[in-house]
């Protein structure tokens, strides 16, 4: 049985004993149920609850995987003892009640020296008025889609993805929908996938929030707080497309026919709006609903006719005008014109152009130099994740500590790391150059490729504070141990929301190789996790030099 290490054991026997009652438990529920859940949250798992029964409060709750051990339940234990959500103060309780058997036993032998009663009671009737009350706040929820609309546009929005506009249309290349229909005259789309991260359309009730946000997410210079704000403040009505596991368990049960629309194509739509005085909102009210119908309706027409005369590089002046059924009314018909807009297109390329180049207008002088200076030659990396306990440890005794600009959501099974490990001396020289270039910035994997070995790789990369790029490890893009390392990477940070970090250790050789102790971790840097996209080299190419 999993015990804890004795330096834990202590810390916790030095903790302040209260004469309280806690309850315990874990319960499946949906993430919409969830308090607090968003669309990066975990799309299904277990509910793990501990709340004080004296003082009558929430001391932890976490969202676990369901087939999380019941280690998971001890670690949400050890956050409500040591860093309670509800204000009050860190302390150890006289009893434990949980009404599962299993767990009562697994809690005996885990909670041992540290004086806990562990009890076992059928019902735990503070747990079940909280879930209750949960349960009772989202039942009144509305779905995300009015259920009399929801199957057209699903279908409507099947037909679209089947269409694959983003791989003839980038984002830039504006499309008008002409509709006076409800309060809406005009919907400026723009489509979204063709760099292959997100799919979907955003649909624009303005030029000016368009050609704004664009503005703005230019301008950002990669500051999320910036890129969040500016995403914010449009004014669009939007369906994205997303992969199938990620999309909400409740979603796809609801109807088993509108989920077969989607099951052989691995992606699930979701629907939503976005104003600059209500945020996001994802899901639609009737009205919406009929404007997106029509819209996508009228769009799918409009790619069946033109579509293969479009690409990148070809966007010519295209318009046409279909008769379509307004959903309120059936019987009755509306006008539809869609038309490509091409003057728009340019005036945002060159607005592209314009921030990529800066205003000297010469882009080579701000092209990034990619460095492999920094990391000793000789030095052990590798990327994985820490678990919580031993994060808050090292946050405490380590020598140089970056913190995190924002709270790091904990949904994840352990802190995304890097983990550079090379001798003492260079170890510090690391940790001084990094602290004379400002600090991390963010990590990042970066696709490179060697043309003379038609060899792909993946690049490790990190991004400091003074803008340097630095070069921290390649990776065989083939390599099935990197293919699964990097698979949980990204999971992990989506779970953490961006949030990672890079441990550097001493202790090079022996037995402390690649499994670094507390006591050899000199420095933690927490920082955030940088897509290639955002980063904006490309794909980079090893260039030989020739004498």
């Amino acid at each position: 049985m999993t015990a804890f290490n004795r330096s834990t054991r202590r810390r916790l026997q030095q903790l302040r004993q209260v004469p309280s009652v806690w309850e315990g438990d874990r319960r499946k529920l949906s993430p919409r149920l969830m308090p607090g859940s968003d669309a990066d949250a975990p799309r299904q798992g277990d509910c793990v609850l501990w709340v004080d029964g004296t003082e009558g409060l929430v001391r932890a709750m976490d969202v676990v995987s369901s087939d999380a051990g019941p280690e998971a339940v001890v670690r949400t234990l050890l956050q409500a003892m040591e860093y309670p959500q509800s204000s009050v103060m860190p302390a150890r309780p006289q009893k434990i009640v949980v009404r599962d058997r299993e767990l009562q036993f697994f809690l005996r032998g885990v909670l041992q020296e540290l004086n806990i009663v562990v009890d076992y009671a059928p019902e735990l009737p503070l747990i079940d008025e909280i879930f209750a009350g949960i349960q009772g706040i989202a039942a009144d929820s509305p779905p995300e889609l009015p259920p009399a609309y929801a199957q057209p546009i699903l279908e409507a929005a099947r037909q679209i993805w089947d269409s694959e506009p983003w791989t003839q249309l980038d984002e830039e290349k504006i499309i008008a929908v002409e509709l006076n229909y409800g309060d809406v005259e005009t919907l400026y789309v723009s489509i979204l996938g063709m760099l292959g991260m997100e799919y979907g359309i955003l649909m624009y009730r303005s030029l000016e929030s368009l050609k704004k946000f664009r503005q703005q997410v230019l301008t950002a210079d990669d500051t999320p707080q910036v890129l969040e704000e500016a995403f914010l403040e449009q004014d669009c009505l939007f369906v994205t497309f997303e992969s199938l596991e990620d999309a909400e368990a409740d979603a796809l049960d609801d109807d088993e026919t509108l989920t077969a629309l989607f099951a052989e194509t691995g992606v699930w739509p979701s629907f939503g709006n976005l104003h600059p005085l209500e945020g996001m909102r994802p899901l639609l009210h009737d009205e919406e609903a009929r404007v997106l119908l029509v819209a996508l309706q009228a769009l799918q027409r409009f790619f069946q006719q033109h579509l293969t005369k479009m690409d990148e590089d070809n966007f010519p002046a295209v318009s046409s005008r279909y008769r379509l059924p307004d959903p309120d009314q059936p019987s009755r018909k509306l006008s539809v014109k869609v038309s490509t807009l091409p003057d728009v297109a340019e005036e945002l390329y060159e607005m592209s152009m314009e921030a990529e180049l800066g205003e000297d207008g010469f882009g080579i002088a701000n092209i990034p130099v990619l460095r492999h200076d920094l990391i000793p030659d000789d030095a052990f990396y590798s990327l994985g994740a820490m678990p919580w306990e031993t994060l808050d440890m090292l946050r405490a005794v380590v020598q140089i500590h970056q913190e995190a600009e924002a709270n790091c959501a904990r949904t994840a099974d352990g802190f995304p790391v890097i983990l550079i490990q090379t001798s003492r001396p260079k170890a510090k020289a690391l940790i001084e150059a990094l602290q004379a270039a400002g600090g991390l910035k963010g990590i990042c994997f970066n696709p490179g490729e060697d043309p003379l070995g038609d060899e792909q790789y993946d690049l490790g990369i990190l991004q400091t504070n003074n803008g340097e790029l630095h070069l921290f490890g390649e990776f065989y893009e083939q390599d099935p141990v990197h293919i699964q390392a990097r698979k949980k990477w990204d999971q992990r940070c989506k779970k953490t929301k961006g949030h990672c970090g890079l441990v550097i250790a001493k202790g090079l050789k022996g037995s402390s190789r690649g499994n670094p102790q507390l006591t050899d971790m000199m420095a933690l840097y927490e920082t955030r996790a940088i897509s290639e996209q955002e980063l904006g080299l490309g794909s980079l190419q090893l260039m030989p030099y020739l004498e």
